[in-house]
């Protein structure tokens, strides 16, 4: 089982196997006992939990103390400042660069003049 956080994707290879509550990624100190890194995880259900006898977790990405928890190999969905950076180039390619920068009115009467 190859294991990554499920904050900021790094390889969690080296960490003994069960993670016990304590235990924080090596790369973002991230926590690891949670809810996003659990197998019973799913975002589309209503406390977000598979397992139906679990207790409600309120924060999904700090440590909890379920005894239910199983880490998920594929717990990290990407994204971060790698992905902004990447959405960003494809609207600025799309719609030719930066926006120009458009002066807001500095008073309610700017808003009302007459042309």
């Amino acid at each position: 089982m190859s294991l990554q956080c499920w904050k900021c994707g790094a390889s969690l290879a080296g960490m003994l196997l069960p993670l016990s509550r304590r235990e924080t990624c090596p790369s973002c100190r991230a926590d690891l006992h949670v809810c996003k890194l659990c197998r019973h995880y799913d975002a589309h259900r209503a406390g977000q939990c598979r397992e139906m006898a679990a207790e409600r977790v309120a924060d999904k990405t700090r440590v909890n103390d379920c005894g239910w928890f199983v880490p998920r190999p594929e717990a990290y969905k990407g994204g971060g400042a790698a992905m902004a950076q990447t959405s960003r180039g494809a609207l600025d390619a799309l719609f030719g660069g930066t926006p120009a920068r458009v002066d807001a009115p500095q008073t309610p009467d700017d808003l009302f003049k007459k042309p």
